[in-house]
């Protein structure tokens, strides 16, 4: 680690939560150097879906790189993009009733999020973009403008605007209709509020703490965007790829986005791919209008591909993901009850966030659960959310044994704080 000190910059971040030199790792679990094992519910923060080195997927990948073929081409046409979006196509949209058309962004969620608002704004003729309270869509300029997170935003060392900021579901309060007063704002002339280009959502806020939208409340959001002429753009980059027990995490509400953005886990290995789904009546582009050098990387279209034909074939994977999902949903709803009632646990699908509301409570259960074995990771306005992002692909044993070895760090957690 003392290299790390010397050489990186002081921008790193996950290396201080998880000091330790990581030198393997397979499904649920990462070994470090020193021979420690590590049960993974960081999951790349969202990005290994399928786990670690999924072999299945792996072989795909040697094999496409033992035939020669082309793993870097720009945006020039290849069998292993053909192939993805026929196979994307056919698997995944059409199943769902689905139409796009795909646009490969540079290998970011944020780069696909910047896509997405540049072409909304292009399509509408319009500027702003409304966005929600505790919303995260990653750290390049227009997405940090859509980002409510102050501290991400402070960083910037700009003024960001653009963007206008609606309460999320719940925000305020369960008596309070958010997209009521989002569509009240926007018929009101003299709200102040700039008529949109887009309404960018997420179906659960992931860094902003596991915020889960309800079903009615997205679909009024989506009756809003269309009323008023906006683009309707869901952020699906950490809960889409099956997080959420669908592939898509707005499957449940019945939604009919007009843009997608996917990252993280599309690749299915971990390798850096990029898309935005686009309605084809919005694909006003110009050829090169968004463009990048590394879109479209064929070695992670052939990962995604065997991740899809793995995995998304059929009903049977989704659903033992909500099986999965709520065997972790209970076991956290037991722990919160036992260490007392203060404690909120939120999320869908095997997303998960245990509100510790402290979040010196949730620092110190996240370094406790590392000491003992345990990765998790922290979100929420002040970080006072332990969130829960397992690999899909986790065996019930080692799902339970890491949420033991985290009820064990929150008991010694709570035993600090209150002695103290």
């Amino acid at each position: 680690m003392q290299a790390l000190d010397e050489l990186e910059s002081n921008v790193r971040s996950y290396s201080r939560s998880f000091p330790a030199v990581f030198s393997r790792a397979r499904g649920s679990i990462m070994l470090t150097e020193d021979g420690r094992k590590v049960v993974d519910f960081l999951s790349g923060a969202g990005t290994l879906n399928y786990g670690h080195n999924n072999h299945r997927i792996k072989g795909a990948i040697a094999d496409y790189l033992a035939s020669d073929a082309v793993v870097h081409g720009l945006d020039m046409a290849t069998p292993a993009k053909i192939d993805f979006m026929e196979l994307f196509n056919a698997v995944i949209l059409a199943r769902r009733n689905l139409k796009y058309c795909f646009q490969f962004t540079g290998p970011t969620g944020a780069n696909a999020i910047e896509a997405a608002i540049k072409l909304a704004r292009k399509v509408t003729g319009r500027q702003n973009i409304i966005a929600f309270t505790n919303g995260y869509h990653g750290m390049s300029l227009g997405a940090m403008a859509a980002s409510g997170n102050r501290a991400y935003r402070t960083a910037s060392g700009v003024a960001l605007s653009g963007a206008t900021f609606m309460p999320y579901d719940g925000y305020l309060g369960p008596d309070v209709d958010t997209a009521d007063y989002l569509q009240k704002v926007l018929a009101d002339e003299s709200s102040g509020i700039d008529c949109p280009a887009a309404i960018l959502v997420e179906t659960v806020q992931g860094e902003g703490g596991i915020n889960v939208a309800g079903r009615e409340w997205l679909q009024a959001v989506q009756a809003v965007a269309k009323s008023a002429g906006a683009l309707f753009i869901v952020d699906d980059v950490q809960m889409g790829c099956g997080r959420t027990g669908n592939f898509f995490s707005f499957e449940f509400a019945d939604l009919s986005p007009d843009l997608v953005v996917l990252s993280k886990s599309l690749s299915g290995y971990g390798l850096p791919l990029s898309m935005v789904l686009i309605k084809k009546e919005f694909d006003a582009w110009q050829p090169g209008e968004h463009t990048g050098t590394f879109r479209g990387n064929n070695l992670a279209l052939v990962a995604a591909m065997a991740a899809i034909d793995l995995y998304w074939r059929d009903e049977t994977f989704g659903q033992e993901v909500l099986r999965l999902g709520e065997f972790m949903r209970h076991r956290l709803e037991t722990i919160a009850v036992k260490y007392g009632n203060s404690f909120a646990v939120r999320g869908r699908g095997m997303a998960f966030g245990f509100d510790c509301q402290m979040p010196e409570i949730a620092a110190a259960t996240a370094r406790g659960a590392f000491e003992r074995g345990l990765m998790v990771e922290r979100c929420g306005p002040v970080d006072q959310v332990v969130k829960f992002l397992p690999a899909l692909t986790i065996d019930c044993e080692t799902l339970d044994h890491g949420l033991e070895i985290f009820e064990q760090a929150l008991n010694q957690a709570l035993k600090r704080t209150r002695s103290s």
